[in-house]
């Protein structure tokens, strides 16, 4: 039996759904944000440097068993497990950057191979973060952009730009693009954002990444 032209012409033009975007790949970025964490000097951890691993650990488990199983955890739940993980690297970061700002005026030349390290490992941890950032908040998470259809929301990728007819849905490593080039042209380049939520964190990652590369890193040169 010959289908209608209007049937026809829906499923011609429906988006084509894929599957919902994994989240152990944000896993593994958090796992690897404790670990850079770790590897910082006792002098700019708030704390022993191991704890926000601990923490980030403790709190990715519920994520790592859902993956694992077939347990299904609430939405909520999940919502907030992430943003209490957001806030703790968050923290982390901030206050590593703090304390990396405080030791420059006491940086000797011995020193400086250790504050050029200590940068780079702040300048990854901030993509990371940040990648994070815009993966939670960008149209409510990875479960409310599936059920948007993947829709433009806090972020515009090059594969929206036509109404995403495809359905193509960003992937996590899509978010760690999105915040490295933001770290390194300390500006959007083919990701726009969209909302004023978006707009913020970019200039916050903007202006840590311009903190870490710009100062700490050519003070560390200078002192070599």
């Amino acid at each position: 039996m010959a289908s209608s032209p209007k049937t026809s012409q829906a499923t011609e033009t429906s988006p084509v759904m894929h599957k919902i975007a994994p989240r152990w790949q944000a896993v593994i970025g958090i796992i690897a944000l404790g670990i850079l964490n770790a590897a910082l000097p006792s002098s700019l951890t708030f704390g022993p440097g191991w704890l926000p691993l601990v923490i980030e650990v403790i709190l990715s488990t519920p994520f790592i068993i859902e993956g694992l199983t077939d347990l299904t955890l609430p939405y909520r739940l999940k919502r907030s497990l992430a943003f209490v993980l957001l806030a703790v690297v968050t923290i982390a970061l901030v206050s590593s950057v703090t304390f990396l700002i405080i030791t420059l005026t006491n940086s000797a030349q011995n020193q400086a191979l250790l504050l050029l390290r200590s940068a780079m490992v702040l300048w990854t941890s901030n993509i990371l973060v940040f990648a994070l950032w815009y993966w939670e908040i960008d149209g409510g998470g990875p479960i409310k952009r599936h059920q948007a259809g993947h829709e433009v929301a806090d972020f515009m990728f090059p594969q929206q730009a036509n109404g995403n007819t495809t359905g193509w849905g960003p992937h996590f490593l899509d978010y760690v693009f999105l915040a490295f080039t933001a770290a390194t042209a300390l500006s959007p380049t083919d990701t726009y954002p969209m909302t004023r939520v978006a707009k913020t964190l970019m200039m916050i990652e903007a202006l840590i990444s311009l903190v870490i590369v710009v100062l700490l890193a050519a003070r560390a040169v200078n002192i070599l």
